[in-house]
């Protein structure tokens, strides 16, 4: 990814994210504050990606930090219905089945998720 990041800056602290648990929250990348999706896997690896819909731009979240699962614990768009696995944040089926979700680098560190790659 070749944008510009407000790097290392804390995102929340990681126990603020529990296994299997999405968490929204913001972050200056290329010069404006973008919606963030968190998401740490149940082996506790933290992925984030910004909360935009690749189908029609739209946020993910129905309101504000508020994600809907599908009952196999998929990311469902509110809007539109796109379902997202996890791993990687492709779309498996919806209006933008086989597009992603745009990845935000972000590691952990002193137990706060923080942007960026991790040093």
């Amino acid at each position: 990814m070749s944008s510009s990041l407000n790097a290392a800056a804390v995102l929340v602290p990681l126990d603020a994210l529990p296994p299997d648990g999405l968490h929204e929250c913001e972050a200056g990348i290329d010069g404006d504050v973008e919606s963030l999706i968190l998401y740490r896997d149940p082996a506790g690896a933290v992925r984030a990606w910004l909360n935009v819909c690749p189908h029609a731009g739209r946020r993910l979240d129905f309101a504000p930090g508020k994600f809907l699962r599908s009952k196999t614990g998929e990311l469902v768009c509110a809007v539109h219905g796109a379902t997202f696995e996890l791993a990687h944040g492709d779309c498996i089926a919806g209006p933008c089945r086989g597009d992603c979700l745009r990845a935000v680098p972000v590691h952990v560190a002193d137990g706060q998720v923080r942007l960026g790659e991790g040093g």
